[in-house]
Parts: structure tokens; sequence; C-alpha cells
């Protein structure tokens, strides 16, 4: 490593020092909206109760899409490798949320600790890891070189890395340079992700492109049952357009053009789930302020004929409303947030539609949008369109349909590939 690096990497961590006061007010601001981030606070300085009788295999997925994402690949290492605690880490409560709901009590979950070294020490001390998997991009400096230090393997599973996000590593490449080095190999989405990667100075060696995992994914048993009753409960006459994983600005977006959809398509039904549950209140409210008539799924609130908005007000549900509707709109696309996996609805056989902010998903994107499974919209007066064709015109919402499980069966096989490196490299 360079003085220069070095100087840097010394600096980062004696910031995270400097910042900790910082660090603890924000966690209390954001409890003040989510309680849950107040809570098991000493876990992100790597303080808490483990068994560590065994080995372990970490995997540390930031939130509730990678969570969702790993889970196919969580329940692998915990079939192939039963001598091994498999640790699973979230950063955020729904994430925690998540892992809880998926695996209870056969993984051991933890918040993931702060970028401090002794934090970090304390939790490879802790659970001794033979190996770390990290989903996607979360990448630490300091996690990633006291891995090193100890010979932890570490794969970055699932990787993607944007042009956005690619520049910003460039910016400061004589550390990311040296931070991208303490990881063992790459498993990248895409040759696009790829190439950028090594523009980073990754090597070919340490660089596999594997496909997204979240192809890969699983409908769960007893899911169409599940949706068969809550289809009674919305009204299985109505029209259903369910808006996923939104956020703040798409949701009066979507309330104007359902106000106009509703003269065209009087038995349309509105759901939105948003993604963030602390705002499940404010946008209650929002929808109440126009004057519409809403159901909240957390109060059990079937829809009568006269219900405007079916409010999606839980956690671990999305697949299950994806499932009892009809036509999908992917939030976190008409604002700059970069959209959501749109992979469930499409397994789902649901047509999509997105708005032009998808820069987290573009590879993906840009293949269903070949595939004639999703319909990119660049305007509110787009997407009206659009959804009024899908539910008047049954041919092309068969097409659609069909078209959204061809791509998901076509790309699958990642996660395959991705337990065949992780299982070379755990034999080494």
């Amino acid at each position: 490593m360079s003085p220069k690096a070095k100087a840097i990497w010394f600096l980062y961590s004696v910031l995270w020092y400097v910042l900790l006061p910082l660090v603890m007010l924000r966690l209390a601001y954001r409890s003040r909206k989510a309680p849950a981030y107040g809570e098991r606070v000493a876990e992100r300085f790597g303080l808490f109760r483990y068994d560590s009788s065994k080995e372990a295999i970490w995997v540390h997925s930031v939130s509730v899409g990678e969570t969702l994402a790993a889970a196919p690949l969580v329940k692998q290492l915990l079939k192939k490798y039963p001598e091994c605690q498999v640790v699973v880490t979230t950063m955020t409560p729904t994430g925690s949320e998540r892992v809880k709901a998926l695996f209870g009590d056969s993984v051991f979950h933890v918040y993931a600790p702060y970028d401090f070294p002794i934090a970090v020490k304390r939790f490879y001390k802790k659970i001794r890891p033979k190996m770390a998997i990290i989903m996607e991009t979360e990448l630490w400096p300091n996690t990633l070189k006291i891995a090193d230090q100890q010979h932890i393997p570490v794969v970055l599973a699932n990787a993607r890395l944007s042009e956005r996000s690619a520049a910003g590593y460039k910016k400061v490449g004589f550390v990311s340079e040296e931070m991208l080095k303490c990881l063992t190999l790459i498993a990248a989405q895409n040759e696009p992700d790829a190439e950028r990667f090594r523009s980073l100075g990754v090597s070919d060696q340490q660089l596999y492109v594997t496909g997204s995992i979240k192809f890969d994914v699983q409908i769960p048993d007893g899911l169409s049952e599940q949706a068969f009753q809550l289809r009674k409960c919305l009204g299985n006459d109505r029209d259903i357009f369910i808006a996923a994983s939104t956020h703040e600005g798409e949701e009066s977006q979507l309330l104007d053009l359902y106000q106009q959809l509703k003269r065209v398509l009087p038995e349309l039904l509105l759901v939105i789930v948003p993604r963030h549950p602390e705002r499940f209140r404010s946008v209650e409210q929002l929808i109440v302020r126009r004057g519409l008539s809403v159901a909240r799924r957390s109060k059990g609130e079937a829809c009568s004929d006269s219900t405007d908005v079916y409010l999606g007000d839980t956690m671990g549900e999305m697949m299950l409303m994806y499932q009892a509707s009809d036509v999908v709109f992917m939030g976190g696309s008409l604002v700059e947030h970069g959209g959501h996996n749109p992979m469930e609805p499409a397994a789902l056989g649901k047509p999509i539609l997105t708005g032009t902010h998808t820069f987290n998903f573009d590879e993906i994107m840009k293949r269903m949008i070949e595939s004639g499974s999703v319909k990119q919209i660049k305007n509110s007066i787009e997407l009206m369109s659009e959804v009024q064709q899908l539910f008047t015109d049954g041919d092309l919402y068969q097409r659609m349909s069909k078209a959204s499980i061809d791509v998901v069966k076509k790309n699958q096989g990642a996660l395959s590939y991705l337990l065949e490196l992780i299982d070379n490299e755990l034999k080494r």
C-alpha cells in the first residue's frame, strides 16, 4: 500500500471516531420515526452474545432488497454446510425483520458492525468466519482490510457497480484499488458491471460474471391459496393495480393517476405499498387528504366496492401482494432512487411498468424491456395510457405476462454458479 493510501486509510479510521457523536445522533433521529433504530445499538459496535463453538459463514445483506436476493443463497448454504453457523447481518431494522421472518432460528442474525477497526475486530473475533459473503456493493474499507489481514476469504456476491458508483470510486482510486484487492473474488451480475470493476484495478483472477441471482427467485409454497384469499378481500371482480415499494414524491403522482383512471376504469383498485414502514402513516394521511377511501392491510380491513386505495402497510407480504394484483408498477423509478427489483412480479407472470430512474437495475431492466415483459414510461401521462391499455387489451396482457415468466426462466442459473465458486474457495 502506498504511503498516500495508508495516510488516507488512517484518516478514514480516525474520522469514524471523530464522527461517533453524529453517528449516535443520526440513530436517535431515525428512531423517532422508526423506534427499532434505537434498539440493539451495542450490536453495531460488535457487542453481542454468540456461541462460537462452530465456524461461521457470514452473509451480509444491507436491507430488505439484498436480504430477499440472498435468501436462496442462504438456504443453500444451510443445506450444504450444516457443520457451520450461518451468520446473516443487516444494517436496517426492516432487513432484520426479513431475516427473522425468512429463516427464524436457523441462522444467527445480528446488525453488522460500524466500520470502526475495534468494532470490526471484535465482530470477527466472536463469529470466527471461515468466509464472508457480501451482497452486491456494500464495501467498507476496514471490514475488508481486517478480513484480509486475518486471511478470511471475502466474496462479493451478485455484484453490481453503476457508472455513478464507479466514478465515485475513481475519485479516490489509490484507496479503492487497495480496498478491492482485499476481495477474494467478485461474482458480477453482468459484463458491464465486470468491466467497471476492471477499470478500478480488479484483476481477472478475482472476477467472474455469474449473472444475477435475483433471477433465481423462489415462489413460496402456498402462495396461490393465500393470494386467492387476499383477492377475495380486495374484490374478485375489480381490476387491481399495485404500486410497489414507493418513495416520497411518488404516491402523490400515483393518486393523481388513479383519480383520472377511475373515469375510464370505474372498478379499479389501487394498492400502494410504501418502501419504508415509517412512511405508512403519512401515506395514509395523504390518501385521506385527497378525499379517497382507504383500507389498511395491518388492520385486516376488507375492501368494499367504494374503496379506492388498499394500503399495504405490513412487512414481508410483497410477493403475496403481487400475486393478488393484476398489473405492477415498480416504485423508486418516478423519483431518482434507482428503482427496485422486478424479479418477484416477473416470476409470477405479472406485466410490469417502471419509470426511467432504474440505475440500480440497469442491465436487468434492459433485458426485461427487450423481452417485452416491462414497459418503461417517461411520465404520468404515459403511465396512465399503459395501465389503461393493459386492463382493456387482453392480448397485450397475456403477451407481457408470458414474457415475464420467460425472461426469468431464461436467465436463471447464477445461484448454482455462485455456489460452485464458494464451494471451491472453501475447499482451499
